[in-house]
Parts: structure tokens; C-alpha cells; sequence
């Protein structure tokens, strides 16, 4: 018998009916024979509406009590699917990330799975049941529960995967990836198919579809994820080891303005941004000078931090964004990077950094001109 483990993100069981939804989708898959595993994410911004009450208690809420918090949203998913699919006769029982045997690192807001041990699990589905699992959560070893950062429900599904020997499935609203979001671009095209490589760059530059952390497990444990619709019966998108040649160098173009760029003697503050787990995306040294993109997705009372940074000296700039476009042999040349170059020069905007790596190039402009400079360069690098 075949198992597989299917990912739903939060829009996917936003409401009771889109839960009634995804019960049926999950009942079709079990009675075409599957062992199946359920990671889901929070209801809908069930997240965000809990990291703003966090808020008007604490400026900067301690990190083991925000964790507490917000994995309340994802056990609230795992409990009603569970009964949505009892209703529909399907055998099922939810477990929480530890009772998953999903074990982390010590960190809060931001750890890293180091081992699954899914005993409970294995029991569950040798019973004939469908397990659903809530998603973004682990404990330590010392028996503290933690969250594994914005997106972290794909991170579960990926190492559950690979520990139950499974296949993996993510659904949300698009079928798979694109190569631009068609929100802004409305002439992006689907991928077929990406490198574990390529998807890690651009989910790290600020592509929503999947968690990096989560792509980068699976290639460390050789897992194919197939992105889909929850909604449409489409391809999707096979991340995996190695694609087809063919298409240009380029196979994506994606943006982020929810960052801050500090720019000062960032060599000397490193210490002090891993201490606070700001992570950085883009570093560019001259020396000790020089300039750090910083996302703030899984940064928690920012304006406390932003006070912190000044006592360092470090100038914190939040009307700046990034721009990244993604493939294989980026910096053989200066090619792409000279059209990058002088598409924002035609739009008008000023340029603040630059950084080209074999997979990634990206630039730092103004945060107003991150939709237009995404569209002409989709234009100008994919077509």
C-alpha cells in the first residue's frame, strides 16, 4: 500500500466548509487504497490575528510564550478536519507536532527539525485511520514546545515524508509554482518542473509556495514534492533532484518588501542578530561596512529591535525591498545582471545594492518600485 503525506495550507481550511472540502479530497485519496498523513496549517490569518494580540499585551512578546500561543492555531485545523472526516466515516485522529514525534532544536519562533521518530503515527495507520498532523510545530528535547517559523507546516510534511517513506503533496490556491506571482505578473508561467535548488532560492527570496527550510530537507532527504491546487485537478509543479534542460537561465522572478536592509558595521553586530534569530538573506562586506537584507516574517516586536539597532550604530532602512530573479548560471556572465541593471535604471529607481550568486541575483531598490521593476524584468529575462 502506497502512503503519502498531503500538506493543506491555511487558505485551503480557512472556513468550515473549505474543511468539509478538504475531508472529502483526503476520503477520495484513503479509498483509492492510500495510507494517507494530514499536515495542515492555522485557519485562514488565525495566525496573524493571534500574533497581534500577543502585541497589545507585550511590545516584544517573550519567544517560549509566543510559541505556546500560536501553535494553538494549527491543533484547531488538526481537531475539525479530524471530525470533518469521522462525519464522512473516514477513521481519524489528530496529534500535535510532539505527539508526532517531530523533535527540534532549542530554538523559539524559528527551530529546526533534528529528528522524527513517528511511532504513534505508524500505529494509527497500521489501524486503517488517517492521521492529521498539525503543522509548524515540534518539541525540544528538553520538552519545550516550539514553532519552526513562517511556512513551517511544508517542514513537517517534508520531514514526515521522509520519515514514513511517503510521498509529498502540498496543496494551496495555485496549482504549483510560477514563474512570477500572476498577481503581479500576469504572464507568468507555470513550472513544470524545478530543482530542489532553484525552488529553496526563490521560497528564500520571497516566493509564498513553499517554506525553504522545508525545500532544503527534502533535498538533504532526497523527497520529490509535488506542489498542486487544493481546488483545480491541474500538473502542479515536481520539485526534485534534477529537471529536464531546456527554457533560459532564468526561471523565475519574485520580490520582498517585508524586510528591513541595515547598512553600517554589520560584520561586528553578526553575533548580536543570531543571539535574536534575525536571520539575514543578502550580506554584502566591504571590510566591516556593509549592508544585510533581513525578512521580517518571523521577527517579533520589531519596533523594540529597531531601537536596539540604532544603539549598534547600524542605519535600518524599511522603505527598501528586494527583487531576485532565479536559475542555474546566473553569474557565468554579467549578462543578466546588466539587463537587470539597466531595466531599473529605465524604471527610474535607484539601486541600493546588488548581489549575484550562481542561482540568484538580487537587487535593492525602493519597496514603492518592487511591482513594476518584478514585471519588466519577467519581461525582459523570461518573456
Amino acid at each position: 500500500m502506497n502512503r503519502v503525506v498531503q500538506k493543506y495550507g491555511g487558505s485551503s481550511v480557512a472556513d468550515v466548509e473549505k474543511i468539509r472540502k478538504v475531508a472529502a479530497k483526503v476520503k477520495a485519496r484513503r479509498d483509492s487504497g492510500a495510507e494517507v498523513v494530514v499536515v495542515v496549517s492555522a485557519m485562514g490569518d488565525t495566525t496573524d490575528e493571534l500574533l497581534q494580540l500577543a502585541r497589545k499585551v507585550s511590545h516584544d512578546p517573550p519567544r517560549r510564550e509566543l510559541d505556546m500561543l500560536l501553535t494553538c492555531g494549527e491543533r484547531i485545523s488538526m481537531a475539525l478536519l479530524s471530525m470533518a472526516l469521522q462525519e464522512q466515516g473516514v477513521p481519524a485522529i489528530s496529534f500535535t507536532g510532539s505527539q508526532s514525534g517531530i523533535i527540534t532544536d532549542e530554538s523559539h519562533a524559528q527551530a529546526r527539525i533534528v529528528e522524527v521518530k513517528p511511532m504513534r503515527i505508524e500505529e494509527e495507520l497500521a489501524k486503517g485511520k488517517v492521521v492529521i498532523v498539525a503543522g509548524y510545530q515540534g518539541v525540544s528535547r528538553a520538552k519545550e514546545v516550539t514553532t519552526l517559523g513562517r511556512g513551517g507546516s511544508d517542514t513537517s510534511a517534508v520531514a514526515l515524508a521522509a520519515a514514513l517513506g511517503a510521498d509529498c503533496e502540498i496543496y494551496s490556491d495555485v496549482d504549483g509554482v510560477f514563474s512570477a506571482d500572476p498577481r503581479v505578473v500576469p504572464s507568468a508561467k507555470k513550472l513544470e518542473e524545478l530543482t530542489h535548488e532553484e525552488m529553496q532560492e526563490l521560497a528564500a527570496a520571497g516566493a509564498k509556495v513553499l517554506n525553504a527550510q522545508a525545500v532544503e530537507h527534502a533535498r538533504e532527504k532526497g523527497i520529490v514534492i509535488h506542489a498542486k491546487s487544493t481546488h483545480t485537478a491541474g500538473t502542479g509543479t515536481a520539485i526534485r533532484a534534477s529537471v529536464a534542460a531546456g527554457g533560459g537561465r532564468v526561471r523565475g522572478v519574485t520580490s520582498e518588501g517585508d524586510v528591513w536592509v541595515l547598512s553600517g558595521a554589520v560584520a561586528a553586530a553578526l553575533e548580536w542578530l543570531d543571539a535574536r534569530a534575525l536571520k539575514g538573506r543578502t550580506l554584502v562586506l566591504d571590510g566591516a561596512s556593509g549592508m544585510i537584507v533581513v525578512p521580517l516574517q518571523d521577527v517579533h516586536g520589531p519596533e523594540a529591535l529597531k531601537v536596539e539597532v540604532a544603539k549598534l550604530g547600524l542605519v535600518c532602512r524599511d522603505d527598501l525591498g528586494t527583487v531576485s530573479c532565479v536559475g542555474t548560471g546566473l553569474n557565468a556572465d554579467w549578462s543578466v545582471m546588466r539587463r537587470a541593471l539597466s531595466v531599473a535604471k529605465r524604471l527610474g529607481l535607484e539601486v541600493h545594492g546588488a548581489h549575484a550568486s550562481s542561482l540568484q541575483l538580487t537587487l535593492v531598490v525602493p519597496r514603492s518600485g518592487l511591482k513594476a521593476l518584478t514585471k519588466e524584468l519577467h519581461v525582459e529575462l523570461i518573456g
